[in-house]
This record gives C-alpha cells, sequence and structure tokens, in this order.
C-alpha cells in the first residue's frame, strides 16, 4: 500500500529504495580508528584539564546528548560546552577508556558503541569508578567527522 502511494506520488526513486536491500554498515577499519581516536582525543582534554571548547572540538553545533544527570536531552554544542566549563574541578577524571568498542559505518554516519571504563577523583583525593553503557553518533561534516548525538547510559545494579 505505501509502495503504491509512493509511486503514484511520482517519488519513483524513494519506492525504488524501498525495494534495495537494506543497509548494511561497512566495515571500514580506518574510519573506525579515526572515530574511536576522537572519543579518546576528547577525554584525554578532560584529563588535561583543557577548556570545554577544547573538549568538544569534534562536537557538532547541533549536538544532542541524553546522560543519567539530566531527565531530559540536552541540546547543542554551546551547552555542552557551558555545562563542561562550570563543573569546575572538584571531581575530575583522571582515567578514562572503552571496551568493546564497535564501529559501524553507514557512508558519512559513523556510530560507535562501547563500555566507558572511567576513574574520577574528587577534591579530597578520593577515587570512584566511573562506567557507562555508551553510543556516539558522528556525521562527516565540511570532510571532518562530527559529534552530533551521544547516549551515555548507567550501568545497573552499581
Amino acid at each position: 500500500m505505501k509502495l503504491a502511494l509512493l509511486v503514484r506520488g511520482g517519488c519513483i526513486a524513494a519506492a525504488a529504495s524501498l525495494l534495495a536491500a537494506p543497509a548494511l554498515a561497512a566495515d571500514n577499519p580506518q574510519v573506525a580508528a579515526a572515530i574511536m581516536a576522537l572519543a579518546r582525543a576528547q577525554w584525554a582534554a578532560e584529563i588535561a584539564g583543557k577548556s570545554g571548547a577544547e573538549q568538544n572540538a569534534a562536537t557538532a553545533d547541533d549536538y544532542t546528548e541524553f546522560n543519567p544527570d539530566y531527565p531530559t536531552r540536552l541540546e547543542g554544542k554551546a551547552m555542552s560546552t557551558a555545562m563542561t566549563d562550570a563543573s569546575g574541578h572538584n571531581d575530575v577524571a583522571v582515567f578514562s577508556d572503552m571496551q568493546n568498542a564497535k564501529v559501524q559505518v553507514y557512508g558519512d554516519a559513523a556510530i560507535l558503541t562501547y563500555n566507558f571504563v572511567g576513574i574520577r577523583k574528587d577534591a579530597s583525593g578520593k577515587t570512584s569508578p566511573n562506567t557507562a553503557k555508551s553510543t556516539r553518533v558522528y556525521a562527516k561534516i565540511g570532510g571532518e567527522w562530527k559529534l552530533v548525538h551521544a547516549n551515555f547510559a548507567p550501568i545497573s545494579g552499581r
């Protein structure tokens, strides 16, 4: 029924795409390495105490994020940068890494999923684990990979 409506509306190309095989992720080790390097560079900037702008260097202006600290979607690189700068240095990352990383590449889009493992240190020097189930979505914008969306979900049962 949908196909017939699309063809009648003059959308033959759209109808043909519905008949095509489903999109499968390409195995592209170069893109996978570049995407994982972008996440690691962001963490390195955070650990080094760089500004929010430096930490978000590879983030798109219209970036969105879900995380367990806020009940709604966070909107925009500007907000992310301001929140990073406002957080101060009372609780800092001292180690960040990804386990079980997988990058799925769909043309100019790439999805990075991984288990985040990190260590944070508070102002008194006490360390605590920092873990999450993470998804980052990247798009090639102006020839460069940019982070356009992230979802950081808590690990249940901690």
